[in-house]
């Protein structure tokens, strides 16, 4: 029975030494929690596998358990005060109850037994270095039974595992019995060449022994050696079970243990996992398997056991996860479609309702749907029996594997098996099988529990799930970038922001595990308001620009499911077009942006090789090249590099120029020679007609005259190389350009461009290939110094809206700061005041973000030479402050919640105060005639500032100086968009930031006549009555409606409570300014879109309302107009204007196509850059 277990071999023992440190790494993931099972493991530090089964023995030992918690902290001491010298602190104890306390209450997956080991004294490899166990649990019982002295256990081991052993010796002449008592903690047996346990017990304890021939007995009685035999007296009071089973994998210096455990208490969840992989698995399991995988009979299951047969598909879903433990996307989706598809392609079993949002089983005969109906209550049987295991227990304890931090479920009969092979039983735990635990301890971890340690780990449980929510957040959060659609415009072949990138782009956290609808409602919530339908595509950012190159669809589909990655570009924009121009998308048109070197004309009449940046679609053939730079016939080179850093060129044949750019090979800076096979006498030709295959073969570059002194050449060529020093060609220039030798200490090289403005000045001890100009370039021989290596040479001008070459020069040195930069710029231009700034000029020659740090160099920002600064009016903000124009909305007529401002106070407007006509936020037709938007003035105001004081700030503006408003709280405010009402800014106490007022935004205040407190739920909304019979509607009315919901029945029933007429009596329609359009608002949304084709979600905050705070809803009166027309006369002639403007722009861009067919090349944008055995103890101090 046990086999080879003495047999010395080590091969496939894992016996492994790490370093000798102890592996006590924090790790920024919490611990994990507990598996199915409710019960937790512990750790290996390294070697520990012979405690850990030891520990979780005692631990699963009631008695043991118990009796160590019934000593309080009056007796042991306590844990904080450990370092006292002075104070008595059982430490091993206290830490074995923390530790069982842990094993009971606390959630995770594994405990730690790093403080109980440095209670033992282990502070060196001892962690490292495995044990023998029974020698561990001597020692250990030893160790606790020297920490205990003093206290009501120090009894407590010799109370629970003492036991006696009676040798009894009786004479076989005058049979005098002789007795003698051994005591013992545990029994050792000899195993080997043994059937049993049993077997080798009784060898060694109850067999008799015959001391006769050469062993005699020396009888006390007899005074002589005589026969006797010796034999173990039996305790015939008590019967022992086995509940654990120490087991050792290996030989004699190495393995492995873990512990086979019987649950008494029944503190985990037994559900035994059938192995369905071994060919012995039952006829049942493999049924129970192909019920799983038939998606139809699981689906009639679900719904036999349904009362009223009827349910909404939705709820299908749901049930359909709780009775098999895995939702229809994960399992069946991919090879059967959306759930709602099944259920239609299978109208012989299902029943679908009317709007297809319920469905039920179909009727069939009574003898088939009887048998069915057994058949799917048997499967949701199964399935339940299968699925619910988890809080499954029966009055029979069960046994569990516990090996280190792993805790399996086992049946019974697998402890058979461990009593033989190289894997076996090695140290068994009895009990008494009359000892009885009592009903309150059953599956309850806290019985006898002391209160201290109940509170310490309920706080721990605490502090646990929080940072488990947090690593969870961090986790699964992800960042993405919103490129907002309406903030950008379509040209070069990309799209790039009309503002700055700050204000384009919006960063959200999200969780990656939401669905892609979830993430349009938060898009949706985060803006406030949107027009139209919301397309969220993911898009790159090129060199080229922003390009879209998929678009996310499936609203049921998580972000993982559709592979959005962190940090993300998101485009939210209406799916076809941007700025009335419709967007190439797809990996296929990926714009490129390509370096295209080609021989021009200067405005002399003198040939240079010019390089200038184009963009053209990948998928566009080698071949459109040649039209985006006027050239009608020509060659084309591509860029093959070689060593010794030479440029080399390989001709495309004429064949290929009809293969796209990426089938080139082609990518972002990517160089292409283009040669105009027309002009022979400039080309880059050789002689016999052959084509060069090197540009070095130019080996010149052109020094024009640029002094004003007086010379008899304006400009010559020079023969140089990519190391020629530019020293030496500026000295060169001046001789054979006959100018005077002064010139060669207050003169400068500055390039060309192909526009024929001079750049920065080169530095003399450059190379040509140091200063990246390329072999016939162009350069202007410049009176001045070039700048020193710690001098900056820039460019300066006044205003934003600067040209190219109109800008005046200076050179500083780095260290400078903005502040004296500044001033140097204002005195060139004879400028004066504290009331300048700074801007970068960006890429489009438009003035970027200010230099805000006044007291930082130049250097320290970064600002290079060449770089353009422009000096623009106006003080800067300090920074965290907003400056905010405010305008003042008065809707007009007997509407309007307030008295018109002229009508409120008898001041005269401030100069230059125009009042402006703007559109209500989705006003129809008539009402840009009752609104009004009035420029009032700045706000300096800080981010940190709440909306209520922006509030109270604006009210003291000369402007508003004698208008009565009793407190900030009767003002509405809103975000200006297009010169009107955007997105109502609520919560007058929340901070500026937290309302995303970019540095560009604009608020206007509206007057009201009462307080106004909106939740964050609330929406307000401007409701219309249609005056019957005009085709017109009376002045707009404020209405504040929940919109918790959102539904349509629920809007409806708002209005017409409001205008107290029966909600069957009204119909409503949200107006689209932008369109001259009407939406009626049903309580049955059947609305579908063009381009999904699927019914919508009864909610008005989607598509296709898209519902908003300001918002127009027209109200019609069925009891005196009963027909279908929401529309205004108005609505007409802009739907008139609207087709002609449509068909205008469709004929000029039909125009515009036939003259040319690559709408990339239509502008130019520039590119960016066996160890010996040691002796097992543990440490106690002295408690006596």
């Amino acid at each position: 029975m046990f086999g080879d277990l003495f047999e010395e071999d080590c091969s496939g023992v894992s016996n492994k030494y790490g370093k000798r440190k102890k592996l006590k790494t924090k790790a920024l993931e919490p611990p994990a929690p507990r598996e199915f099972t409710n019960l937790s493991g512990i750790r290996n530090q390294g070697g520990t596998c012979y405690l850990n089964s030891l520990l979780q023995t005692l631990h699963f030992t009631p008695e043991f358990r118990e009796a160590l918690f019934s000593l309080g902290p009056e007796e042991l001491g306590s844990l904080e005060e450990k370092d006292n010298p002075d104070a008595k602190v059982r430490i091993i104890p206290l830490q074995l109850q923390r530790l069982f306390a842990q094993l009971l209450l606390l959630d995770q997956e594994a405990a730690s037994t790093a403080d109980l080991t440095d209670s033992f004294g282990w502070t060196g490899d001892e962690e490292m270095r495995q044990h023998d166990v029974q020698e561990l649990n001597r020692i250990l019982f030893s160790a606790l039974e020297t920490s205990l002295v003093g206290t009501s256990g120090h009894d407590l081991i010799n109370r629970l595992y003492h036991g006696t052993i009676v040798n009894q010796i009786v004479c076989k002449e005058c049979k005098n019995v002789s007795e003698k008592q051994e005591d013992f903690l545990d029994l050792t047996v000899a195993v080997k060449n043994v059937a049993g346990l049993e077997d080798a017990l009784w060898n060694m304890y109850v067999e008799e022994e015959v001391f006769d021939s050469d062993n005699l007995y020396h009888c006390g009685a007899c005074d002589r050696l005589v026969e006797a035999a010796k034999s173990d007296l039996d305790d015939l009071e008590c019967t022992y079970d086995l509940f654990s089973v120490i087991i050792h994998k290996g030989g004699c210096y190495g393995g492995h243990y873990h512990v086979y455990i019987k649950d008494v208490d029944h503190l985990g969840n037994w559900q035994f996992h059938k192995e369905k992989s071994k060919p012995g698995v039952n006829l049942e399991e493999h049924q129970n398997e192909e019920e799983i995988d038939d998606p139809l009979r699981i689906l009639k299951a679900v719904l036999s056991q349904e009362a009223n047969n009827l349910i909404p598909v939705d709820q299908l879903g749901q049930k359909l996860l709780k009775k098999i433990g895995i939702s229809w996307n994960k399992k069946y989706r991919k090879q059967y479609g959306p759930l709602r598809k099944f259920v239609q392609l299978h109208p012989q079993v299902f029943l679908l309702s009317s709007g297809e949002s319920a469905v039920g089983l179909l009727n069939c005969s009574p003898e088939a749907e009887a048998d069915s109906l057994r058949k799917d209550q048997h499967t949701v049987q199964t399935l339940t029996s299968d699925s619910a295991g988890l809080d499954g227990r029966t009055s029979r304890p069960h046994w569990f594997d516990i090996n280190d931090s792993k805790v399996q479920p086992i049946e019974e009969k697998a402890i058979e098996q461990q009593f033989q092979g190289k894997e076996s039983a090695y140290m068994l735990f009895y009990r008494q099988s009359q000892l009885q635990r009592p009903a309150e301890a059953r599956a309850n971890p806290r019985h006898k529990v002391p209160c201290h340690l109940l509170d310490e780990m309920d706080a721990a449980n605490t502090e646990l799930q929080t940072k488990r929510a947090e690593y969870d957040s961090t986790n699964n959060n992800i960042e993405l970038h919103l490129h907002l659609g309406p903030h950008y415009h379509f040209f070069n072949g990309a799209l790039h922001p009309v503002v700055s990138q700050t204000e384009s782009v919006w960063d959200l956290t999200f969780d990656k595990r939401k669905t892609l609808g979830d993430l349009r409602q938060s898009i949706f919530q985060l803006l406030g308001s949107w027009e139209g339908d919301m397309v969220l595509s993911v898009a790159k950012l090129l060199p080229a620009g922003l390009h879209v190159c998929r678009t996310l669809d499936g609203d049921g589909l998580t972000l993982c499911e559709l592979d959005v990655t962190d940090e993300e570009d998101i485009l939210v924009w209406g799916g076809v077009e941007v700025g009335g121009i419709q967007i190439p998308t797809g990996s296929d048109c990926e714009p490129l942006l390509l370096n295209v070197v080609h021989l021009a004309t200067s405005s002399e009449g003198c040939p240079r090789v010019t390089e200038s940046p184009h963009v053209f679609p990948a998928n566009a053939e080698v071949g459109s090249v040649f039209p985006a730079l006027a050239v009608p016939v020509g060659v084309a080179f591509i860029h093959k590099p070689e060593s010794a850093g030479e440029e080399r060129w390989t001709a495309i044949p004429k064949e290929d120029l009809a293969k796209t750019f990426r089938e080139q090979g082609l990518g972002n800076g990517s160089s292409i020679l283009i040669q105009d096979s027309s002009d022979e006498k400039n080309s880059l030709l050789a002689k016999q007609r052959k084509w060069i295959t090197s540009v070095n073969e130019v080996d010149w570059v052109q020094v024009k005259n640029l002094c004003q002194l007086g010379s008899e050449e304006e400009q010559i060529t020079i023969s140089a190389t990519m190391n020629t020093v530019v020293f030496d060609i500026r000295i060169k220039a001046i001789k054979e350009l006959k100018l005077m030798k002064e010139l060669a200490d207050c003169s400068c090289l500055r390039p060309v461009d192909r526009d024929g403005r001079l750049l920065c000045p080169v530095p003399d001890n450059y190379t040509l290939r140091e200063a990246e100009l390329k072999m016939g370039s162009s350069l202007g021989l410049c009176p001045g110094k070039a700048p020193t290596s710690s001098q900056l040479f820039l460019f300066f001008a006044v205003g934003s809206g600067t040209q190219p070459g109109t800008e005046m020069e200076v050179v500083v040195e780095e260290t400078v700061s903005v502040r004296d930069c500044l001033k140097i710029m204002l005195e060139k231009f004879g400028l004066s005041g504290d009331t300048w700034h700074l801007r970068k000029m960006d890429w489009c020659y438009e003035a970027g973000e200010p230099l805000c740090e006044e007291d930082a160099t130049l250097r320290e920002l970064m600002i290079r030479s060449g770089d353009t600064l422009l000096l623009v009016e106006g003080k800067l903000l300090p920074p965290g402050f907003l400056q905010v124009p405010v305008w003042w909305y008065q809707p007009r007529g007997p509407a309007a919640q307030g008295k018109s401002l002229r009508d409120q106070t008898t001041c005269t407007p401030s100069p230059g105060a125009v009042w402006r006509a703007a559109s209500a936020p989705g006003a129809p037709g008539d009402v840009c005639k009752d609104t009004s938007l009035r420029y009032l003035g700045d706000l300096e105001i800080s981010e940190d500032a709440t909306l209520a004081e922006l509030k109270a700030q604006a009210l003291t503006l000369p402007s508003l100086s004698e208008l009565c408003t009793p407190s900030p709280a009767f003002l509405r405010a809103w975000t200006v968009d297009g010169q009107r009402p955007g997105r109502l800014l609520r919560d007058g106490q929340q901070q500026l930031r937290e309302h995303k007022l970019g540095r560009k935004a604009k608020v206007c205040l509206e007057p009201l006549q009462e307080e106004e407190f909106l939740g964050p739920r609330d929406m307000l909304l401007r409701t219309r009555m249609r005056l019957p019979g005009q085709r017109a509607y009376a002045p707009p009315v404020d209405v504040v409606w929940d919109a918790t919901q959102g539904t349509a029945g629920s809007l409806r029933q708002r209005v017409a409570d409001f205008y107290s007429l029966p909600v069957e009596k009204i119909e409503i329609a949200k107006y689209f300014p932008d369109k001259f359009e009407w939406l009626p608002v049903s309580s049955w949304n059947q609305q579908m879109t063009k381009r999904k084709k699927k019914k919508k979600q009864d909610n008005l905050l989607g598509a296709p309302y898209y519902l908003k705070d300001g918002d127009t809803v027209g109200v019609k009166n069925l009891l005196v107009e009963d027909d279908d027309d929401f529309g205004t006369v108005r609505d007409d002639v802009g739907k008139e204007n609207q087709t002609r403007l449509t068909l205008g722009t469709r004929t000029s861009q039909e125009a515009l196509h036939v003259r040319s067919s690559d709408i990339f090349s239509s502008a130019e944008t520039p590119g960016p850059p066996h160890r010996p055995e040691a002796s097992l103890s543990i440490h106690v101090g002295s408690f006596r």
